[in-house]
């Protein structure tokens, strides 16, 4: 049996997300972790300093030490410009988004060296977004896209007391050893010559 329905009663289409401040989507790169939570990648851009800001404001402070090293009570200034301002060459600061492409929910920054044979990545997850199996899932793809722009060894360098970080780590086939000269810290080691981490 056929049905026919008039065009004036179908409902209307549902408005845009309309974000507060401007972000670039595009090109975002959409993953998915092995629970099934899917969220999209991408390089940063100047434009995402206001979100970036609002996302460091959902950091613990905790997770703020461990990522910056250092007590940061917040994310601003110079700081954050350092962050939004990159080469996208020796210096990238990817930027995970919820699938609404507006809410930054974890950053990963990579430094490399002038030759470009090793760099530091260096990542912080939103806090109500963890336990999603993001951090896995968003490494793993850092890892990859420092592969393919030729570095040869990645590091990470922990507060001893970053357990969480440092157990991922050396589950992907990380090395880790006390960091010379600084009790307090660790250095994981990566060898992008290798096989790459399993899914």
């Amino acid at each position: 049996m056929s049905e026919t329905k008039s065009s004036s009663l179908q409902p209307a289409p549902a408005e845009p997300i309309r974000p507060d401040h401007a972000v670039v989507v595009s090109n975002s790169i959409p993953l998915t972790t092995r629970s099934g939570f899917e969220f999209h990648v991408r390089p940063v851009e100047p434009s995402d300093k206001q979100a970036l800001a609002e996302f460091f404001t959902h950091v613990s402070k905790d997770d703020l030490r461990f990522r910056f090293l250092s007590a940061v009570p917040e994310v601003q200034g110079a700081l954050l410009d350092d962050l939004v301002n990159v080469d996208h060459d020796h210096k990238e600061d990817y930027l995970a988004f919820d699938i609404d492409d507006r809410t930054i929910i974890a950053s990963a920054m990579l430094g490399a060296s002038a030759d470009k044979t090793e760099a530091e990545v260096a990542l912080v997850v939103r806090s109500d977004y963890k336990h999603r199996g993001m951090s896995w899932t968003f490494l793993k793809y850092v890892i990859e896209q420092a592969r393919k722009s030729g570095i040869r060894k990645l590091q990470s360098i922990e507060a001893r007391q970053n357990h969480a970080a440092i157990e991922l780590e050396k589950e992907m086939g990380f090395s880790a050893r006390s960091y010379p000269g600084d009790s307090t810290l660790m250095l994981l080691e990566f060898d992008l010559m290798a096989d790459p981490p399993a899914a």
